[in-house]
């Protein structure tokens, strides 16, 4: 197929570890796949910050994928210090979701991603939900992430419902934070037993739609958690016939 849309995959940062001792970007090629299986060709996107616009300009879709980094202080609501030094990767993505949501391109971000849409909007961030919430569920679950650990509530209405078409949907979990406040425009779409969001859209955009677990380890045809991908990659082809 030679009219696949180009989806970008912002590649995640370590400064070291086990790939290399140096700074590297790193995904899980489960990203790589969904996106492919679901219709689009997938693209690797680093931080390049001169090359920002040329990315939105290539891809016709973008996914923000999970990862274990600190938001700034501000996303957790508390005054930034002289010695915060901002995270690579959120000095870049939030750059980079700008760019995005002015284009109006198709987004889905994954966990930490979600966090970031969301953040960008003015939400504020739980750094540590058993500590500062009164949930007994267990968010950051040690098992596979193969497994999954709780269910959600979808709601009804909202995108995400029209998308997996069922009010519930067991989901897996590895997250220590989660959203604490949730300004106006942003729509949460699905919760959990607990209360925790995990789920939301923003109804302006074309598509921007974020969760808290992780669908790329379930991306097969059929399953609920694929139809996420492949409704990012319809409305990224939908974005590729509109009129600029």
């Amino acid at each position: 197929m030679n009219n696949r849309p180009k989806i970008g995959l912002l590649l995640d940062f370590a400064a070291s570890g086990s790939f290399s001792s140096r700074p590297h970007y790193a995904l899980r090629t489960l990203y790589f796949e969904a996106i492919w299986r679901a219709g689009g060709l997938p693209i690797a996107v680093p931080y390049i910050a001169d090359a920002i616009d040329s990315y939105l300009q290539l891809c016709s879709g973008m996914i923000l994928p999970g990862g274990f980094y600190p938001f700034p202080a501000h996303l957790y609501g508390r005054m930034p210090v002289e010695e915060d030094t901002v995270h690579p990767r959120f000095a870049y993505e939030i750059r980079l979701l700008d760019g995005i949501l002015q284009k109006n391109i198709p987004v889905l971000g994954v966990c930490a991603g979600m966090q970031a849409i969301a953040g960008s909007q003015g939400a504020t961030l739980y750094n540590n939900i058993r500590e500062e919430t009164d949930s007994t569920l267990d968010h950051l679950n040690g098992n596979p992430a193969e497994q999954t650990a709780h269910g959600v509530r979808i709601i009804e209405g909202s995108l995400l419902h029209r998308i997996v078409q069922s009010a519930t949907l067991q989901v897996n979990t590895a997250h220590n934070e989660s959203l604490k406040t949730v300004p106006d425009g942003v729509i949460v779409n699905a919760v959990a037993d607990d209360g925790i969001v995990e789920g939301i859209e923003l109804p302006g955009q074309r598509f921007c739609l974020g969760v808290q677990w992780h669908p790329e380890f379930f991306a097969v045809p059929g399953n609920p958690h694929f139809w996420l991908f492949e409704a990012l990659v319809a409305a990224a082809s939908e974005s590729d016939r509109a009129p600029s």
